[in-house]
């Protein structure tokens, strides 16, 4: 028999003691939302495509709300290439223009690659990048928060003067943050948008996302028809699939 009685006993049953019995978990209190700009990127798993990096200024409560009842959540989690479309198109509308997003596209992602050797600070300029766009748009920004990729400093180091003003927060897990979830959903819009224009330029109806056997067999096709000019053109070099498509596009 447990006896429970004493100064703090309602909320020691309501908060500890019946979820423990029923098994339900009360929810966790939110903490209450201040204006600040989200980054996510888009592509760094992709070996066809550029690498995107999106920031979106959420700069009140009610465009929080609405961005949340838009169904903006993180874009890995929207299968559809239509839906990503369609949510871009209204965040945009609703942070009023105040977004920005950054392109790295394939040739000159592989230069880049080529002459620095890390894709982190890669991520890094284009965080850094994505963000002081955003400031010249919304310079009444006062914080941000990326997703934690590397070293916190890869991206404070790429800053320029007006980033290195506001508050950078980094942390993983980022997406389940309003405003990064909007970045992703802006990156991977672009994404979808930039490959299908690279498909063209490879003389292929599509180039699957991600990587694998699918991706291999394509980059083969490519490699067969264009060889590493072509292929170069429309992925990321230091892929292994890259060399591994030069050998297969041969035989």
């Amino acid at each position: 028999k447990l006896v429970v009685q004493g100064k703090g006993t309602a909320d020691f049953v309501e908060f500890l003691l019946e979820p423990y019995i029923t098994g339900v978990e009360l929810p966790e209190e939110q903490e209450p939302f201040s204006p600040h700009a989200g980054i996510d990127e888009s592509g760094k798993g992709d070996f066809f495509g550029p690498l995107v990096v999106s920031c979106v200024y959420v700069e009140n409560e009610d465009v929080a709300e609405k961005l949340s009842a838009l169904g903006v959540r993180d874009s890995k989690q929207i299968k559809s290439d239509k839906k990503i479309a369609g949510i871009a198109s209204e965040i945009m509308k609703l942070v009023q223009g105040k977004f920005a997003i950054v392109v790295i596209g394939p040739e000159a992602y592989n230069r880049a690659y080529a002459k620095i050797g890390s894709l982190n600070r890669l991520l890094a300029w284009g965080h850094a990048r994505s963000l002081e766009n955003l400031l010249e748009k919304a310079p009444e920004c006062p914080a941000a928060l990326a997703d934690k990729f590397g070293d916190e400093h890869l991206i404070r180091n790429a800053l320029l003067e007006n980033g290195r003003k506001i508050h950078l927060d980094q942390r993983t897990k980022a997406e389940s943050d309003i405003a990064v979830a909007a970045a992703s959903i802006l990156a991977r819009a672009e994404f979808v948008r930039r490959l299908e224009a690279l498909a063209g330029i490879a003389g292929v109806d599509t180039l699957p996302k991600g990587a694998g056997s699918q991706v291999d067999s394509v980059a083969a096709q490519i490699a067969g028809s264009g060889g590493a000019e072509l292929l170069e053109k429309i992925s990321k070099r230091h892929f292994t699939t890259f060399e591994k498509a030069l050998k297969n596009g041969k035989s």
